[in-house]
């Protein structure tokens, strides 16, 4: 399983996806019409070859709308992991109670959206892209940006994303549930974590509503980023920028 796109929410989309674009340069290669459903509007990054989607609420009663409420503005809104089988995945959490609030079965793409209220507060999706058989290739086709999101490459100096963190009540028991829901591997620590076999989620402890707070971005050139990013006053730390209110922490790859 991997970790392969990764939602925020926002009051008005384009601030958010100027930022994305001044401080690290990424494109739009999709804006989904499907989204109407659930009475959002999009756009799809890539950012190398995982994406961040920045969703915006434009009816009365989409969930997404509850959530920026929830959360005071801009936020994390969804963790959307790959896998190879993802109606597998689908029943097992069904089998623990979880429900399903979403699905969609094809041969081209099969995913499931599990209710936040049962995954510790944060929306998740479990997906499979085709047959699955190429769930791991770094750059395999991914339905929710497009059919040539490849088109809309930053550039070599973007690598991908690394993992997420959310904030929860209880980080460890969180981490702990996650790991197994997720078929990952556990990392207790100050900070736990669970790992899946491309990416990572940790968990802090927070005293508001459970959510994502931050990504972690893997670059070739930090600098160029972060100082872009300190021009327009969105820098926050040595190594981190602040867009569509999720920290971003910026990290150095060969």
């Amino acid at each position: 399983m991997r970790l392969r796109q990764v939602a925020l929410v926002a009051r008005d989309l384009e601030p958010v996806r100027q930022a994305l674009e001044s401080v690290f340069g990424l494109k739009v290669a999709f804006r989904d019409p499907g989204v109407a459903t659930y009475g959002l509007i999009n756009v799809v990054m890539p950012f190398g070859g995982e994406f961040i989607e920045i969703v915006q609420p434009v009816t009365a009663d989409a969930s997404a709308g509850r959530l920026l409420a929830k959360r005071g503005g801009d936020a994390g809104y969804m963790l959307i992991f790959q896998a190879p089988d993802a109606v597998r995945h689908r029943g097992r959490f069904v089998e623990r109670g979880i429900r399903n609030i979403a699905e969609l079965n094809s041969h081209r793409y099969t995913f499931t959206h599990f209710h936040p209220g049962d995954v510790d507060g944060v929306l998740t999706s479990i997906d499979t892209e085709g047959d699955g058989a190429n769930w791991n290739e770094p750059r395999g086709s991914w339905t929710p940006a497009g059919p040539d999101w490849r088109n809309a490459d930053a550039g070599p100096d973007i690598v991908g994303i690394l993992g997420a963190t959310v904030q929860v009540a209880n980080p460890l028991a969180t981490a702990t549930r996650w790991t197994e829901l997720f078929e990952g591997r556990l990392e207790p620590g100050a900070t736990p974590q669970m790992m899946v076999d491309r990416g990572h989620v940790k968990f802090v402890k927070g005293t508001t509503a459970a959510g994502i707070i931050g990504l972690d971005l893997a670059v070739r050139h930090p600098k160029s980023h972060l100082d872009r990013a300190e021009k327009l006053g969105l820098r926050t730390g040595a190594s981190a920028v602040r867009i569509g209110g999720v920290e971003m922490r910026v990290c150095e790859t060969g």
